[in-house]
């Protein structure tokens, strides 16, 4: 194992998240706008959040290893097709907490995570042509996605 390669893509993986502090609160519940919403019943403690989204980040840092590792054993087309999906995926994740926490627009927010939704399923796919692990690892992140997308969807509807 290349440990700074190894390193190097769980920063990347992390690095929406690290993004996302810088205009989102570390815990929504010290947020004033974010607790003045109403929100689902399903919607979990804020530790869940920062648990799940750790192990996520993680799981997709080791996806992207697992493709920087393939890299040279597979069709250059395939590589940067995946480096170009995980990409976007960085920025539309980083870009969900500006609109959310940053702007106050749950609207906008919802609008980008379908975006997301989208761009990590082609993210997946794009990771299944050169490693099927990698797939696997990046399919809980797009559940979970799914999952903030009717999270958001009812703040908008209830707000």
């Amino acid at each position: 194992m290349n440990i700074l390669k190894f390193l190097f893509a769980i920063f990347l993986s992390f690095l929406p998240g690290l993004l996302g502090i810088m205009v989102a609160p570390i815990s929504a519940g010290n947020n004033e706008w974010y607790t003045s919403l109403t929100e689902s019943v399903l919607t979990p403690a804020a530790w869940v959040f920062s648990g799940v989204w750790t192990i996520l980040y993680f799981m997709i840092g080791i996806a992207l290893y697992l493709i920087m590792r393939k890299q040279d054993s597979v069709k250059h087309s395939y590589t940067t097709n995946a480096y170009i999906w995980f990409t976007l995926n960085i920025v539309f994740n980083a870009l969900w907490s500006f609109a959310f926490f940053g702007v106050h627009s749950p609207v906008y927010a919802l609008v980008v995570l379908m975006g997301l939704i989208i761009i990590a399923i082609f993210m997946a796919r794009a990771f299944c042509r050169i490693s099927k692990s990698a797939c696997w690892l990046t399919l809980p992140y797009v559940f979970w996605l799914m999952f903030a997308f009717y999270l958001n969807w009812v703040i908008v509807y209830l707000n």
